[in-house]
């Protein structure tokens, strides 16, 4: 024990820290994956999921309207820019949440029908939403000050505790209400409403300013201009379900859900992986060494096209047991969605260029352009094809995004006279190909699962016999950090 204490003592707190939030994203989408099925299968219909799905969803929009995404962009650079007065600056950002939350409730007190309308939710929910976003915002304000400080323990014991009670308490309230899906809502927001607010009161305590002109004009100026590119972001993501609704029902709204989320539950090892990679790619584009990231990218394509043909092919099983037959007209939206994903992926690689070249102006026109195209595409194709024509617009969106990126890359490049060697542009898209001709063939093959296992068995027979592959790509990136 005394040298598994000692060994424990030697290890860097920032490899402690990443390590511990790794584990805790893990098994926070753990816990999150398998006690979906609880609600989704057994205790809501499609209708009341829609209806969580819905505030999830109007949520995710209205966070950027009430807080800026002050808990992102800039946050970062304040903490260094502002490092001896922190808690001064945070305390000035929940400010400026009561300042917009206040200003946006006084608009929607006198206009609540047209508002509720649109939002298809009662004027109870509506406020909650709101309590929740600015709370939840705090909490967000919270842990990443923590997380600066490579104070883990906190964060993640706190975060643990939050995931376990959100579904409990859900639970209880379902069991006890016969809205059940405000159930579901009320059950995760009180526990952030709890901790959220204990955490802005003590957050406003410890900073003493709600308002200090040059935190103001700081977090403002730098977030503002990245407003349209956080709401198309969010509306590229969010549109889909909130038009299935429109042009469809709740029901079809809470299928497409659950299938976007079986599709994008790899997010959480894409941006693992991309935290990782961008500083140590970072490092090379700054020593002239860049045209080493060619083969690390091209490994990082190949397990992420592994891990997400592994979804794909196994989609009707997972949504079987994971939300039930009710869910079944899912299956197929899951492989454009998840097709998707490698596009993401790709188009972070040349946004990461982009970014480190504080180039924005062409990563916010990308954005806006393929949100517009996602909603055109949506509006024409969902009322002749259903939910499946939704999936396929994002992936066309997707290609999009992925090419405007792609040209942003090459003409900040051009000016900076930077030879363009740091991506093996033809495998990735050999590799993008291949991808997705296996995915379709997975798809194709959904009516014969044993021929799915075989196949997938020889896949993982040959992943072991060439795990050094992937292991000497992974310590490539943790060795020139």
């Amino acid at each position: 024990m005394t040298s598994i204490r000692e060994k424990w003592q030697k290890i860097p707190v920032t490899l402690k820290a990443s390590g511990a939030y790794a584990v805790c994203s893990i098994l926070q989408r753990c816990i999150s994956f398998f006690t979906m099925p609880i609600f989704a299968k057994r205790l809501l219909t499609t209708e009341q999921y829609g209806d969580v799905t819905l505030y999830n969803t109007w949520s995710s929009i209205i966070t950027i309207i009430l807080t800026l995404n002050l808990a992102y962009g800039s946050f970062s650079t304040a903490m260094v820019k502002f490092e001896k007065d922190r808690d001064g600056y945070i305390s000035s950002v929940q400010g400026i949440f009561l300042y917009l939350t206040g200003l946006f409730v006084l608009i929607y007190l006198p206009f609540r029908k047209l508002f509720n309308t649109v939002f298809e939710m009662p004027t109870w929910i509506v406020l909650i939403m709101f309590f929740d976003i600015i709370t939840n915002s705090a909490w967000s304000l919270w842990a990443g000050k923590k997380r600066f400080e490579f104070k883990w323990k906190e964060v993640v014991a706190a975060s643990l505790v939050n995931s376990i009670l959100s579904p409990v308490l859900a639970l209880f309230i379902v069991l006890n209400i016969e809205e059940r899906g405000y159930g579901r809502i009320i059950g995760f927001a009180a526990v952030t409403l709890v901790f959220g607010g204990y955490l802005f009161i003590a957050n406003t305590f410890r900073g003493k300013k709600l308002y200090k002109k040059e935190y103001w004009e700081y977090a403002l100026s730098f977030n503002i201009p990245l407003i349209a590119y956080y709401l198309s972001q969010t509306i590229f993501n969010m549109s889909d379900r909130l038009m299935i609704d429109h042009i469809i029902d709740k029901g079809a709204a809470a299928v497409y859900g659950v299938a976007y989320q079986l599709a994008t539950v790899l997010t959480f090892v894409l941006n693992a992986i991309n935290n990782s990679y961008v500083p140590w790619f970072y490092g090379q584009l700054k020593e002239g060494k860049q045209k080493e990231n060619r083969s690390v990218t091209v490994a990082i394509s190949v397990l992420m096209s592994l891990l997400l043909c592994g979804v794909i092919w196994y989609a009707p099983e997972i949504i079987l047991l994971w939300a039930g037959e009710k869910y079944t007209g899912a299956n197929y939206v899951v492989l454009p969605v998840a097709v998707s994903i490698l596009l993401l992926f790709y188009s972070q690689l040349f946004i990461n260029v982009e970014f480190f070249y504080e180039r924005k102006k062409e990563l916010v026109w990308a954005s806006i352009g393929s949100a517009l195209v996602n909603i055109v595409l949506n509006w024409w194709l969902i009322p002749y094809f259903g939910i499946v024509a939704a999936g396929y617009t994002t992936l066309a969106s997707y290609v999009l995004f992925a090419i405007c990126n792609y040209i942003a890359m090459k003409k900040v490049l051009k000016e900076k006279n930077m030879k363009d060697d740091m991506y093996d542009y033809k495998l990735l898209l050999a590799i993008l190909g291949l991808f997705c001709i296996v995915a379709a063939g997975g798809a194709l093959l959904y009516s014969l699962l044993w021929v799915r296992i075989v196949i997938t068995v020889i896949v993982l027979i040959v992943m072991v016999v060439k795990r050094n592959y992937f292991i000497d790509m992974y310590k490539k990136i943790k060795g020139k950090k």
